[in-house]
């Protein structure tokens, strides 16, 4: 077991686990933060996405250990309290949200693209969220809605 102080949505917390424990297991198991969702466990759908200094990062993939220091961005953080951010808006009026299971990480994927490219194109939000693997809505609906939305390149 190892002890180490983690930053996560701007507050910092004192974390005692395995010392293979990962992102997701403290976020989920130490903290109850359970936005980030638990999908294939090896890094390839998506789920587990969350934001470490402002980059997608995986979080079943990364160890909680070697995060200490970076500042952990779940989907907890986005919008405030009931009140859904502009960006999660712009996705429910545009219908491209259905079962939601990958939706945080869509939104975070989105965030991290928009923090460096505030007028994606199709192309360039479509590139963003290739990661995320999403079996309702498809993404078609996610790209329209959030190139129309900022003002990008339509498809």
């Amino acid at each position: 077991m190892i002890t180490t102080t983690l930053t996560v949505n701007d507050r910092v917390h004192a974390v005692t686990a395995e010392a293979t424990a990962t992102v997701l297991d403290v976020l989920r198991d130490h903290l109850g933060l359970t936005g980030a969702k638990r999908g294939c466990n090896y890094g390839v759908c998506g789920t587990c996405s969350v934001l470490i200094d402002g980059k997608l990062a995986r979080a079943c993939l990364s160890l909680a250990a070697n995060c200490a220091g970076r500042a952990v961005t779940t989907i907890e953080a986005i919008g405030q309290g009931e009140a859904l951010d502009p960006l999660q808006r712009c996705l429910v009026e545009a219908g491209a949200v259905q079962c939601g299971f990958c939706s945080p990480a869509m939104v975070l994927a989105i965030k991290a693209l928009l923090a460096v490219n505030p007028h994606p194109t199709a192309a360039e939000v479509g590139a963003a969220i290739s990661g995320n693997i999403c079996r309702c809505s498809g993404y078609g609906a996610i790209i329209e809605a959030v190139t129309r939305a900022t003002g990008g390149a339509a498809p």
